[in-house]
């Protein structure tokens, strides 16, 4: 989506402001023994009470309201029976729609006690997501916020997750310019037009190159395995640089 008008604006920071305050309502409420179902069902209730609608149990079909992804799982975890766990590293992608218009947000939190290891790499999977954030504006190339974030892993010793991307979103959960890429690539001429809406998602892994899909045809897990953060919002891009629109308030 391209936004032209203040309105679409409006209706992106209305469901923007949304899923951001449900998803760090869900990490709020996590705690050792419950249940991802049980952690996805706080979400469930908060989208319905805004009268939103879960984006990819909506356009997907998805067995769930959010995606919550544990530990070895990295992406598209489907609540169910697991139990989160003391020291768990805990995934929370909500995206949703109202009003015609769809927003995006993740991040990953840790459950006390926290590895050090961890913990860095989840300070500085955030800070990745604001790199590549800083690279949106009017008329910047696409491919400059996969050279920034690319820069910034590899001077921290990160790999990234090469075939997850972010994406065009606004008026559906995936759209135009499709996939955009989050680590260094060649040959994408790209550039961001004014009033782009898209997400930025990079996924930071100490050691992990690509996602694999799992036997329930929707988790997806690091190859080879390695620990995975994703931070993620959905911006729009200005003259002026990116207005995050996923911002809790």
């Amino acid at each position: 989506m391209t936004i032209t008008k203040a309105e679409e604006l409006d209706g992106l920071k209305a469901i923007g402001r949304i899923v951001a305050n449900t998803m760090h309502a869900m990490a709020r409420a996590i705690e050792p023994g419950m249940t991802t179902r049980e952690l996805d069902e706080i979400g469930r209730q908060l989208l319905e009470a805004e009268g939103a609608v879960s984006a990819p149990r909506s356009t997907y079909g998805f067995p769930g309201t959010t995606c919550i992804s544990v530990n070895e799982e990295i992406a598209h975890g489907i609540p169910g029976d697991r139990e989160i766990s003391r020291g768990d590293l805990v995934n929370i992608d909500v995206s949703a729609s109202k009003d015609g218009y769809f927003a995006d947000t993740g991040a990953s939190f840790l459950v006390a006690p926290k590895s050090p290891s961890l913990e860095r790499l989840c300070r500085d999977g955030k800070r990745a997501m604001e790199i590549g954030i800083e690279q949106v504006g009017s008329g910047k190339p696409l491919a400059g916020i996969g050279k920034a974030v690319g820069r910034f892993a590899s001077s921290r010793g990160y790999t990234l997750i090469r075939n997850l991307a972010s994406h065009g979103i606004g008026r559906a959960l995936h759209e135009e310019p499709g996939e955009i890429a989050t680590w260094p690539t060649r040959g994408d001429r790209r550039h961001v037009d004014k009033g782009l809406v898209l997400t930025v998602e990079p996924f930071l892994s100490m050691g992990g190159m690509w996602a694999t899909e799992g036997e329930d045809g929707w988790t997806l897990y690091s190859e080879p395995r390695a620990a995975v953060v994703q931070y993620e919002h959905t911006v729009v891009a200005t003259d002026r640089g990116a207005i995050v629109v996923t911002m809790p308030g």
